[in-house]
């Protein structure tokens, strides 16, 4: 059977590991026309040589950071000046520090909105205009989190990124339905990515063991990248708005929305115990 992506165009961002990596490469054994960027060289080289090797035409890739719009624009503008528009723009690059508001700095608070929100902003404006110009359709896809959710323990900062970006999706999902441009927002739980073992963790020692064990916990509910990726080209075929990886995180989700206040109650003992595992010391 055909792929729903064969020969469609698609522009992704964090391709060079964890989410985006497999994306890519499920597109690319799908039959997909890839456009590709991320912050790492090496990374983002290695995705497009290993997509060529699936058989993937890459006709464009570019390592940038997202959150810097001259160098996102300077990007489209090439595509769009040698190739026709996108048929799928999925935002997937994103970073992640964890802190209480007495820990977080304020590099910290900025960065989460600057990669995370404005970032994929930035792809919104310089891809999505010519897909409606194009009248072809197509889909944009947004990866926000569980934290775009739920009130997630020391996730403040990061919630501000992805509540927000789920928000921005909402609304486009009704501006772009008449230009028969679907709206995807991905919201993953623990996915075994580079993510989980670099996330900034505010005030915490992550070399001490404790701290170390309960990312270790944490890693062994996670889905694999590869898991993930298949979860959302299944969604995206269907034009869902809100795209889970794991069931857990429809399940809490669902607890919030029909039973708020014993959520409530939850959520502060969650908050409790979290803090009691990644107390920051003085």
């Amino acid at each position: 059977m055909t792929s729903p992506y064969t020969g469609k165009r698609a522009f992704v961002t964090g391709a060079a590991s964890g989410i985006g990596r497999a994306v890519a490469l499920e597109l690319a054994r799908a039959g997909a026309e890839l456009y590709l960027t991320d912050r790492s060289a090496d990374g983002l080289a290695a995705t497009v040589a290993d997509a060529r090797a699936l058989g993937a035409e890459v006709p464009e890739h570019r390592a940038l950071d997202i959150s810097d719009y001259d160098a996102v624009a300077d990007f489209a503008a090439d595509i769009h000046s040698r190739h026709p528009a996108m048929d799928l723009v999925l935002n997937i690059a994103g970073v992640s520090a964890w802190g209480t508001v007495d820990q977080l700095t304020h590099r910290q608070w900025r960065s989460m909105v600057d990669i995370n929100l404005m970032g994929p902003i930035h792809v919104i404006e310089t891809f999505i205009p010519p897909m409606m110009a194009a009248g072809r359709g197509g889909q944009l896809v947004n990866v926000s989190s569980a934290a775009g959710l739920v009130a997630l323990p020391w996730h403040a900062a990061y919630s501000a990124s992805k509540y927000g970006l789920r928000g921005v999706s909402e609304v486009l999902r009704f501006d772009l339905a008449r230009h028969n441009i679907g709206v995807s927002v991905v919201v993953p739980g623990a996915v075994r990515t580079g993510l989980v073992k670099s996330v900034e963790i505010a005030g915490v020692d992550r070399e001490d063991p404790k701290v170390n064990r309960w990312v270790e916990r944490f890693s062994g509910h996670a889905i694999s990248p590869e898991r993930a990726a298949e979860k959302m080209l299944a969604g995206i075929a269907r034009n869902r708005f809100l795209i889970y990886t794991s069931p857990d995180i429809w399940a809490l989700y669902t607890f919030k929305r029909v039973a708020w206040l014993p959520y409530s109650f939850a959520m502060k003992r969650v908050n409790v115990l979290f803090s009691r595992a990644l107390r920051p010391r003085g």
